[in-house]
């Protein structure tokens, strides 16, 4: 049994990290070790602690060096020391007004209570500050050579813990209490066992230095406080647990890398009654980009959820992917429900998160019960990722499904390296502050030492949320221009936020849009049969241009806006009819998205009236596919492709795009047109793109027309430019700088 009362700033929440993380962890894996937070700081500023998944929560606060004593769960008054304490104090305005001429005073405009603080020098009368507290009964506490407290009197941060100690009846020889300043030297006169941790302020240990119950620690902070835990016998059986685990070997040569999905590289389906993995069918998901990143032999774990039905077996912990493929690359595999899997994704995160990331917030369903599962299949990735992980690992956690893991993560493995890249948008504050427990989403990804977005409009967004938080400290601005837009298109920004300190982290950002596997497309654009694929299309084409869509059936993707605004093109522009096709591929939603049902019946409908209007035996203006195409397919098309029109409302990049330009880059005679929405995030990295404006019909129907009719010199130059950015950016240049930020993020973190 353990009773800790540590002061905060320098203390508990100092040192070095590794110390503080050791023990936090010993905290919260023991029932019988109480917490008390006594600090100087206000409750208000206590509390995004509380929130940090990190720190373990206390059971009792005393704030304003001794004035606010309240329960660490509940946050209620701690009756009656409170009233006590209440009943003493005069007011902060008697004070400001009685001191208002005193010299070299200056008032802290900080949040307190029952107290009055204030920035001293050396031309301030402290008597005369006495003198008039004094005639209220209050007294003045001094610290650090310029900070003033005037408290009621008789209350000090080690009155008002003698008097907590004494109400719930805690052995008094079983409390240890941890200070660095002079704030903090009631704590020591209580006649408890105590701490003075390294680099305290000197006065505090000089004032200490004679009294036999407290130790003078070497370590700063935390470790100074486990140092403690050692020394003094009564407390030592958890210094043992704190320090004395084995730790995991170190491995040698290339950190092993986590990749951590929600969704496993691979589909199931049942063939000869037998359920088999087979490769992924989404011609454009982020799984193909991801594995390509393995492609080369990197050595590595996927984490992933797999559906488990009532009655089957469990499968295999551990599989290869494709042991050809991916010889080094493993899947550990998360067994799930369906039941489950619906709810965490295909329901809560669909409907909650993934409206309120594009901002339809129209759309959005906040579920409390469902926010609670949401959690609990956070943990048990982070459960997988501790035990899978080697020491001091790499771990690459991707997307908003998996939002609480990094906060589980730390306080499961400290020796890891947390990154996270976010494949959607991110969207503005006044958007993300919709979401019901932003606190607890933001609290766990500032446990992350990198955190990437595709584009620096979406990691300032993601700052300004950080600010509406807590103070952020901006260390370092980098300009953007080097590689994205800046005032010439929707989404473009001039400079982004590099790194910042958040409290005692340290994190850096970064803005590093997906790239596509350029070997991969050349090879499939190369085999013998897609050369065969692509003469056979061009053939069918009969002079007509093909405009090609490729999308996953979704309302963020703008769907029915384009295939109206191509109704209106063709009613407006009858010169077009048999000369102009348009081959929509659309990518059904995963099973069991109830959400799309709509959007999809109001597609079908759009599409059948404007065939049933212009269609004739020669001519069908929309060749509408519903289903999942096979890469190999999807290359074909983006080859005969004359224009690619990718006209998303919202999109967190768009690697259709990047694709298409990727093979046309490949023709001897590079004629194809993108046009691309000005709301995907690809948008500030593709400039010679045609931009769209997807939520304004006239200028959807005017850049179409406006690529149909480009000279073909135009056409050529664009797509050369276009394949130059693809090309350079590659799936393989995103992963390795992915890694390398990472990589150095936690070198600056170990640096400090």
């Amino acid at each position: 049994m353990m009773l800790l009362a540590t002061d905060l700033d320098g203390t508990f929440l100092g040192g070095k990290r590794v110390d503080r993380l050791k023990l936090y962890r010993l905290i919260r894996q023991n029932k019988d070790i109480q917490l008390a937070f006594v600090t100087g700081r206000g409750i208000e500023t206590v509390l995004p602690l509380l929130n940090d998944p990190i720190i373990p929560r206390p059971e009792y606060i005393i704030s304003d060096v001794g004035a606010t004593v309240v329960n660490g769960h509940t946050l209620e008054p701690v009756e009656p020391i409170q009233s006590r304490i209440e009943n003493k104090w005069p007011g902060i305005f008697t004070f400001r007004q009685a001191l208002s001429g005193v010299t070299g005073l200056e008032f802290q405009e900080v949040p307190q209570q029952r107290r009055c603080s204030f920035y001293y020098d050396e031309t301030t009368d402290i008597e005369a500050v006495r003198r008039i507290a004094a005639a209220y009964d209050c007294h003045v506490l001094l610290s650090a050579g310029k900070y003033l407290d005037i408290l009621p009197g008789h209350t000090s941060k080690g009155n008002t813990l003698t008097q907590l100690v004494d109400l719930i009846g805690f052995p008094e020889d079983r409390v240890l209490v941890a200070g660095d300043t002079l704030n903090d030297l009631s704590l020591y006169e209580t006649g408890y066992r105590g701490v003075v941790v390294g680099h305290a302020e000197a006065a505090l240990s000089q004032a200490t230095a004679g009294n036999p119950s407290v130790y003078q620690a070497d370590a700063a902070g935390a470790g100074g406080i486990i140092a403690a835990i050692h020394h003094f016998p009564v407390f030592n059986t958890y210094y043992q647990e704190a320090v004395g685990k084995k730790k995991r070997e170190k491995q040698s040569g290339e950190p092993q890398l986590l990749m951590v999905y929600h969704r496993l590289p691979f589909d199931k389906e049942v063939i000869d009654g037998q359920s088999r993995r087979v490769s992924p069918k989404s011609p454009n998901g982020i799984i193909p980009s991801l594995l390509g990143f393995f492609a080369k032999g990197r050595s590595g774990v996927w984490i992933g959820e797999d559906v488990v039905e009532k009655n089957e077996p469990l499968p295999s912990h551990n599989a290869y992917i494709d042991e050809k493929k991916y010889p080094n690359l493993i899947a550990s595999i998360i067994p799930l429900s369906k039941k489950d899997i619906d709810l965490f994704y295909r329901v809560f995160s669909k409907e909650a998160f993934w409206p309120t990331i594009f901002s339809f917030i129209d759309k959005a369903k906040f579920n409390h019960a469902h926010w609670a599962h949401y959690v609990k299949i956070n943990r048990i990735f982070a459960e997988r990722i501790a035990e899978e992980a080697d020491h001091e690992a790499l771990v690459w956690i991707h997307e908003y499904n998996l939002w609480m893991v990094p906060g589980f993560v730390r306080q499961m493995r400290p020796d890891l390296k947390i990154g996270f890249f976010h494949h959607t948008a991110f969207p503005p504050a006044d958007i993300f502050n919709i979401i019901p427990w932003r606190r607890e989403i933001i609290g766990s990804l500032l446990q992350c030492d990198f955190i990437s977005f595709h584009i620096p409009r979406y990691v300032e967004n993601f700052v300004d949320v950080l600010r509406s938080h807590a103070p952020v400290q901006v260390l370092k601005r980098v300009n953007a221009a080097q590689q994205f837009l800046t005032y010439s298109c929707a989404l473009g920004i001039d400079q982004m936020t590099k790194e910042i300190e958040v409290g005692d982290r340290r994190i850096r950002l970064g803005a590093q849009p997906v790239g596509v596997n350029n070997e991969n497309i050349k090879r499939i654009y190369g085999l013998k049969k897609t050369q065969q694929r692509i003469t056979a299309l061009k053939k069918r084409k009969s002079g007509k241009q093909i405009v090609l869509s490729v999308e996953r059936l979704d309302y963020v993707k703008g769907p029915l806006e384009k295939i109206q605004a191509f109704g209106e093109l063709l009613k407006e522009h009858p010169e077009l009819h048999g000369k102009v096709e348009l081959v929509n591929i659309c990518t059904p939603p995963s099973q069991g998205m109830k959400i799309y049902d709509k959007i999809r019946q109001e597609l079908d409908r759009a599409v059948g009236e404007i065939n049933g209007r212009y269609s004739n035996l020669e001519w069908t203006p929309i060749r509408y596919f519903f289903r999942s195409l096979p890469f190999e397919e999807i290359v074909t098309y983006y080859a005969i492709a004359d224009v690619a029109w990718i006209t998303p409302l919202r999109d967190g990049l768009n690697l259709v795009a990047k694709e298409y330009v990727a093979v046309q880059g490949l023709k001897a005679n590079p004629d194809g047109v993108l046009v691309l929405s000005e709301f995907a995030g690809a948008s500030v990295e593709l400039p010679y793109a045609v931009l769209t404006n997807p939520y304004d019909s006239q200028n959807l129907k005017e850049s179409l027309l406006q690529a149909i009719e480009m000279p073909e010199a135009d056409r050529v130059l664009r797509m050369k430019r276009l394949h130059e950015i693809v090309n350079l950016y590659d799936i393989d240049r995103w992963g390795n700088e992915f890694i390398e930020e990472l990589t150095q993020a936690t070198a600056m973190e170990k640096v400090n």
